[in-house]
């Protein structure tokens, strides 16, 4: 059933000097979310774009862990400063809380605004790209984020389980009824290629992804290999595209930024061709 706003939708925040909004989603947790998010941010940096990388997982705040932060950030006035690592701006609840281990026990209202207030009181200014790490699932964080927030696209990340890719199915159909475009579906721990013989292995199906991006009419934006080292950075606060720049999964990244890049960027030559200035989300 179609999501029927109960009011006229709110007024969507201004997010003065970001180009583009990227939100990084699953249907389900448990599929490496928060890694492609991570290393996609990092991935865009490295092709020369300025990036911000929001963690909008509030009940399970990963990004902090997964880049090497225990710090808290800066409040300037009424503005929080971003803290600064590996060449991106981040922002997390997880640099608010007194402990890593504590839980956000919040309802809905409380994570809308909070999310809100990481939007709007938060020194994005100057960047091309704000990744937004959203937790797994189609609730309250998603909403607010394609309702208040203008989102140049989504990246639907799943795994080639058949409970996985129902689940980005829905997550797939939940953005496309609140109009925030799909970037596309990336397939995580697709096979596993031995680094002794170099045989490929598929452990759980194969395909899944690109068979439900054919089904959707989205595009397909690759497939990440399963490789225990994608999993040790990111526990060791070091991400993997750092230390394993030719590896296949660094190339896998790489690609994925660029496809991004492709897809967002277009619209504003086209405009600067025209005489106009890139609109500002």
């Amino acid at each position: 059933m179609p999501i029927q706003p109960q009011h006229p939708p709110p007024e969507k925040l201004a997010l003065p000097g970001v180009r583009h909004v990227l939100a990084v989603a699953s249907g389900k947790g448990g599929v490496g979310k928060s890694t492609v998010a991570v290393n996609l941010a990092l991935a865009l940096a490295e092709q020369g774009r300025a990036v911000g990388l929001m963690d909008a997982d509030l009940y399970g705040p990963n990004i902090p862990r997964m880049l090497g932060i225990d710090a808290r950030p800066l409040i300037r006035g009424n503005r929080i400063i971003p803290l600064v690592q590996y060449g991106l701006r981040v922002l997390s609840i997880g640099f608010l809380l007194p402990a890593r281990d504590s839980p956000v026990i919040w309802r809905g209202p409380l994570v809308a605004k909070t999310l809100e207030q990481f939007f709007t009181e938060t020194d994005w200014e100057g960047l091309d790209y704000l990744v937004v790490d959203l937790p797994p699932g189609t609730g309250d964080a998603q909403l607010t984020l394609a309702q208040r927030v203008s989102v140049s696209g989504a990246v639907i990340v799943t795994t080639p389980q058949e409970v996985a890719l129902e689940d980005a199915v829905k997550g797939v159909r939940m953005f496309q009824q609140v109009d925030v475009p799909i970037l596309g579906i990336l397939e995580n721990m697709s096979y596993f290629l031995c680094p002794h013989c170099g045989e490929r292995t598929n452990i759980f199906r194969s395909e899944g992804g690109s068979r439900i991006s054919e089904e959707l009419g989205v595009p397909f934006l690759g497939r990440l290999p399963l490789d225990p080292q994608v999993c040790q950075g990111g526990d060791k606060g070091r991400p993997f595209l750092l230390d394993h720049p030719d590896a296949p999964a660094a190339v896998v990244f790489r690609s994925l930024a660029r496809a991004v890049r492709e897809l967002c960027e277009p619209s504003e030559e086209v405009l600067e061709r025209e005489g106009m200035e890139p609109s500002q989300p």
